[in-house]
């Protein structure tokens, strides 16, 4: 699985300290662009083709960014200690920045997103193989046995339903 191609638009949503930005920007190289939000303001030196900026992703509306190939989401919660409540926080950051992947990728686009897994797990699953023809969980090496994080992996986007009903309609309009 390659997510990264050169020339692609990549979002990077929890983007604080700045190295999955750097990086994504290093393999969509100059042609490409990586903007990077996150609720911490910047502190990382960003090469010409990585934006960080200093937003809250409950506070600004996705459409205002234009359209990305990839959105990735490394957001985690503060924690509490309290794990049904992180694994909630967490739940509700990953299905925002869904969101965002709903609004902002066409047609083939790609998602990956940080979830604590917990109740709310197969929602999120469940909503992510509704927007994705092709879906992954995956649980890297470098995470604990006892860590409840996961990452959700969604590639190819499908069509929205109002794509489709748009393409639909121009099939079957006669000149």
């Amino acid at each position: 699985m390659r997510l990264f191609r050169r020339g692609q638009r990549v979002l990077d949503l929890g983007a604080f300290p700045g190295s999955w930005s750097i990086y994504a920007g290093q393999q969509v190289g100059l042609e490409g662009r990586v903007l990077g939000l996150d609720i911490q303001p910047p502190t990382a030196a960003a090469p010409a083709n990585v934006e960080l900026r200093h937003a809250d992703i409950y506070e600004v509306d996705p459409k205002d960014f234009g359209t990305f190939d990839v959105v990735i989401s490394d957001m985690a919660p503060s924690t509490t200690g309290n794990r049904f409540t992180d694994q909630c926080r967490s739940f509700d950051l990953f299905m925002r920045a869904l969101d965002f992947a709903e609004a902002l990728l066409p047609p083939g686009g790609a998602f990956v997103g940080k979830l604590f897994v917990g109740p709310d797990f197969d929602a999120a699953r469940d909503r992510l193989r509704g927007l994705f023809a092709q879906h992954r969980i995956i649980r890297p090496k470098a995470t604990r046995n006892e860590s409840i994080e996961a990452f959700l992996v969604g590639l190819q986007r499908k069509e929205s339903l109002e794509e489709e009903a748009d393409s639909e309609s121009a099939q079957t309009e006669t000149p």
